[in-house]
């Protein structure tokens, strides 16, 4: 029996590492300006068990997410490599599409292509088993009817007002492992678009992944969140920029463990950073959080054991960071999260002036610790931190103010 020997420091190569293709709109090994060629080129690395996508320099029209798959790395060229959603088109359903079905029926087909993304969604009517939201590609086109890649499991009818619509992430894994996306722009066309709730979509959106690296990545201009996972352990998002999106900048979703959150910009998002729910162990460490339109960092239900240091926070509309109050705030609320070392500076209108840290419900066992909280000239920061009348045990500790007339409220009593 032959043994085979390797020279010392050998290391078998990352599966990252395995194979290497290119995306361009032309001379590269997979040539197109869409999401065709891109999703082409992750199939083909995922059939050697992993490698890595380059996206080479240009713009890329998206009719569709690009779905990741294990093992893959998708890179691309910075502020030279944009992937650009397609304007978004919404038209009813024109019969009833149950949970079981593989089409859906459209009262206008025109705006659908094969190979697209599709979002079916109906209200929930009272005493009805009807509502939700689901997502597609159309794999047949015939008439009005459009084939659905797979079941939709919710009942889509037209009592619950049911539309079909082109909305979709622009980047998104769902039920995968250990992935990374790196350099690469994405731009939601956000006055082309219509909402997409962050639960479902997002400039890149993550369902159910483990092992995650985002770094240097720009997601801009999405009608909905910048950045969501849900459900996600171990996710690191770092030196990215989440700009000018609707909703939510940053989104560690519901149930996900040990975000890495690190490095990041956030500016001009409706919310910064939001911690959802249930999600424990997380650190957001260095980030630039600006010009959010509600709150700059958002904690609340079941968010445990979360660390928020050396985050500047600047001009929030109501207040910097927001532990929420749920509906059951002594099960429900955030307890033992670490706030400390971040620079909290202005936000508010002289009609509501904004508070730095304000905390609802009934957390126990928070550390509030070395912030400097600024009010500057003509803002209207007036509150430095605010603590809510069901809070438990809260250590304050060498946290600075310049400029706030009000450096601590106590509501207990």
């Amino acid at each position: 029996m032959r043994l085979e020997t390797r020279p010392p420091g050998w290391r078998p190569a990352s599966p990252f590492d395995r194979v290497r293709v290119t995306v361009a709109p032309g001379g590269a090994d997979f040539e197109g300006d869409t999401h065709r060629p891109i999703q082409a080129a992750v199939e083909y690395v995922a059939a050697f068990g992993g490698g890595t996508v380059e996206v080479l320099p240009g713009t890329y029209r998206m009719g569709n997410a690009v779905h990741l798959r294990p093992w893959v790395r998708l890179v691309g060229h910075g502020d030279a490599t944009v992937l650009l959603k397609n304007p978004s088109f919404t038209t009813p359903l024109v019969d009833d599409t149950d949970w079981y079905d593989w089409t859906a029926a459209v009262e206008d087909p025109s705006g659908f292509e094969v190979g697209g993304g599709l979002f079916l969604r109906a209200k929930s009517t009272q005493g009805s088993a009807g509502g939700g939201h689901t997502k597609h590609t159309i794999t047949a086109i015939e008439g009005n009817v459009l084939t659905l890649d797979r079941q939709p499991r919710k009942n889509l009818w037209l009592k619950g007002e049911a539309t079909a619509s082109t909305l979709f992430p622009i980047l998104t894994a769902n039920w995968v492992n250990d992935i990374a996306i790196e350099g690469i722009t994405l731009d939601g066309n956000r006055d082309q678009n219509e909402n997409l709730n962050g639960n479902y979509g997002g400039g890149i959106f993550l369902q159910d992944c483990e092992r995650v690296r985002i770094a240097g990545v720009t997601s801009r201009n999405y009608n909905g969140d910048g950045f969501s996972w849900q459900i996600c352990h171990d996710v690191t998002v770092e030196d990215c920029r989440s700009l000018d999106n609707r909703d939510l900048g940053l989104h560690p979703g519901s149930g996900s463990q040990r975000p890495v959150i690190r490095n990041n910009e956030v500016r001009n998002c409706g919310i910064g950073l939001f911690w959802c729910w249930g999600v424990k162990h997380g650190l957001a460490e260095g980030n630039t959080l600006s010009g959010s339109g509600e709150f700059g960092i958002s904690v609340g239900y079941r968010d445990t054991d979360n660390v928020m240091r050396n985050n500047r926070v600047l001009e929030s509309r109501h207040a910097a960071v927001l532990f929420r109050e749920g509906s059951s705030p002594d099960r429900s609320a955030p307890h033992r999260c670490v706030v400390e070392g971040n620079l909290l500076q202005g936000g508010g209108t002289a009609k509501t002036p904004a508070i730095a840290i304000r905390i609802d419900g009934a957390p126990d066992g928070l550390v509030i610790r070395g912030n400097h909280i600024i009010n500057p000239e003509g803002s209207h920061l007036a509150t430095g931190i605010r603590i809510g009348p069901r809070v438990t045990h809260v250590t304050l500790e060498g946290n600075t103010f310049e400029g706030v007339a009000t450096t601590v409220e106590d509501q207990r009593g």
